[in-house]
């Protein structure tokens, strides 16, 4: 069982490492968009598909994750007794990040702050998950449905905020990382789906190739591993190196 508690699977790790360096890539550029070092249009193109792809992966991977941990505890010695708990927690912790970015961004931005970005969407998702995790095919229509919906509410706009967490936002707003649970819930649940459907009982169902060891594996793994320490430091490092940057070419 100790064995069963300390394995992972190096293939979700890696991915989720190709994630971190898609999302560190959008923001770097993004950033010197932003603070007006070299236009990009982040709204079209390449690099609305380098944004888009790096949400989708990360938000899919949390469904994944959640059911490896889930089916995990299921076959231990513990059961799933006091797991509920445990992503209660889990989700909080991560959604407290979402708070704090919001606080960081309404106190230096002029405008755009993040009221509901990724870290707040994983957060509420870990949660809401959870009574869905055992089940299957539930999680490909519930997902699915999440998706349809939020094509439906594209254009679903109020005189007030306090949909937005749904996806209805009030007219005029503007925010730098916005991903409400409608639709974005749906591709962790199709995570969910995935993870049941490929990870039952917590064992592949399909076949690996042999390269958890190769060194650039080992590094996606890793990265894979700290994402939320990159994503927590990574924009501060981004914006104080081009500032660096920009006093050095100044002179």
């Amino acid at each position: 069982m100790d064995l069963i508690r300390k394995q992972r699977f190096f293939e979700v790790d890696a991915l989720r490492g190709i994630a971190i360096i898609l999302m560190v890539i959008f923001h770097f550029i993004f950033t010197i968009d932003y603070l007006g070092i070299h236009e990009f249009d982040m709204h079209s193109g390449l690099l609305l598909v380098i944004g888009r792809s790096a949400a989708i992966l990360f938000l899919f991977l949390v469904g994944v994750s959640l059911t490896l941990s889930y089916s995990r505890a299921k076959i231990s010695s513990d059961g799933t007794q006091g797991q509920f708990i445990h992503y209660l927690k889990r989700g909080a912790g991560i959604f407290g990040w979402g708070l704090v970015i919001t606080v960081v961004t309404a106190t230096f931005l002029e405008r755009g702050t993040i009221y509901f970005g990724i870290l707040h969407l994983i957060g509420v998702s870990i949660i809401l998950a959870y009574p869905l995790l055992r089940f299957r095919e539930k999680n490909l229509h519930l997902g699915l449905s999440f998706l349809f919906a939020g094509v439906i509410m594209r254009g679903a706009y109020a005189n007030y905020p306090w949909l937005l967490f749904l996806g209805v936002k009030p007219y005029g707003f503007y925010s730098l990382d916005y991903v409400p649970l409608i639709p974005w819930f749906g591709v962790v649940l199709l995570g969910v789906f995935t993870g049941n459907s490929l990870y039952p009982d917590y064992r592949r169902n399909f076949h690996m190739c042999d390269c958890g060891e190769n060194t650039v594996v080992r590094a996606l793994v890793y990265m894979g591993k700290k994402s939320l320490l990159i994503y927590l430091v990574h924009q501060p490092v981004i914006v104080g190196l081009l500032y660096l940057f920009s006093s050095i070419v100044a002179r």
